[in-house]
């Protein structure tokens, strides 16, 4: 498992790595197959980041990262 900075993240936002991934609770999951993540955008959000606080203004809840692997954590 791959263990990254807030900053290393922001890298796999779909536009500087071909990896796109994002955070929640912690988790770093690899979302690059998903047609809704196409270009690291998904609606409001943005890839590279930490969607923990941003869930609540989701139609879906946690269980949506389930179809995702879960590639690391975020150093804090």
């Amino acid at each position: 498992m791959k263990e990254l900075t807030r900053s290393q993240l922001a890298l796999y936002n779909g536009q500087d790595k071909e990896e796109v991934y994002v955070a929640f609770n912690g988790d770093i999951y690899d979302v690059t197959s998903s047609r809704l993540w196409k270009n690291g955008k998904h609606y409001e959000h943005w890839a590279g980041q930490d969607l923990t606080e941003e869930l609540s203004d989701a139609p879906h809840t946690e269980k949506v990262f389930e179809k995702f692997s879960k590639i690391g954590k975020v150093k804090s």
